[in-house]
């Protein structure tokens, strides 16, 4: 399935990617390692380094805001063959979750669930010009941990395929709770927004710079990051 930032062109500037340093908590274990993802010899804990320069921005703009908090990286590069292995697995758990057998689903059915899953899930693409924001080293999911070093509730998990995912899903509720989720989303979005990422429309927790999922959002006309 295409999605609406596939038709930016790239002009990859060859940034190299560079491992996640310590002062950027981890989320482990890594959650799709411990699913078996074929991630190889390569890790989820790489990215290009002006991302990781402008997290480490983000951390230090947050420690301004809440002292002692952290940005936490759940997942950051990914091959192509671990997107293609995250789309299937999520497509079953969907399926699984609503009383469906993998071997006995109509087409109706299977594009049903795929739509489902492609709104939060890019196509594992194996083209170049159109490859998956993760691929690229541009993208991070990340969420935060308060000053115990507990990831903060925010209103839903990472991955979740359901509305609760989108960023704004509580911005009207009046329940005090709902309301928390809410303003930590939102402090996540100002921390990473000021250096320059751009979150996913449809994840609270996905954000990224310079790839074409970032030039779309940002209405610039080229990007500058394509698979590694």
């Amino acid at each position: 399935m295409s999605k609406p930032y596939q038709h930016i062109p790239i002009a990859e500037c060859g940034e190299p990617l560079v491992a996640i340093t310590d002062q950027i908590p981890k989320i482990l274990p890594h959650p799709y390692i411990s699913l078996g993802a074929p991630y190889g010899d390569r890790s989820p804990f790489f990215v290009r380094q002006s991302i990781l320069n402008k997290l480490l921005q983000s951390q230090a703009y947050l420690q301004t805001i809440h002292p002692h908090w952290k940005i936490a990286i759940f997942d950051a590069y990914r091959p192509i063959s671990v997107q293609q292995f995250m789309v299937d697995y999520s497509f079953e758990q969907l399926a699984t979750s609503q009383g469906l057998a993998i071997s006995n689903l109509t087409k109706s059915q299977k594009d049903t669930l795929m739509t489902e899953v492609m709104k939060f899930w890019a196509t594992p693409s194996h083209d170049l010009k159109t490859p998956p924001p993760h691929s690229t080293g541009a993208a991070i999911d990340v969420t935060l941990l308060d000053s115990e070093f507990l990831e903060v509730n925010m209103g839903s998990p990472i991955d979740e395929i359901s509305d609760r995912s989108l960023p704004d899903y509580f911005a009207n509720s009046i329940d005090s709770q709902e309301i928390k989720f809410h303003r930590d989303r939102q402090l996540l979005n100002q921390v990473m927004r000021h250096s320059g990422f751009q979150r996913h429309p449809n994840e609270w927790w996905h954000f990224s710079y310079g790839d074409q999922l970032w030039a779309w959002v940002s209405d610039q006309n080229l990007a500058i990051y394509g698979r590694k």
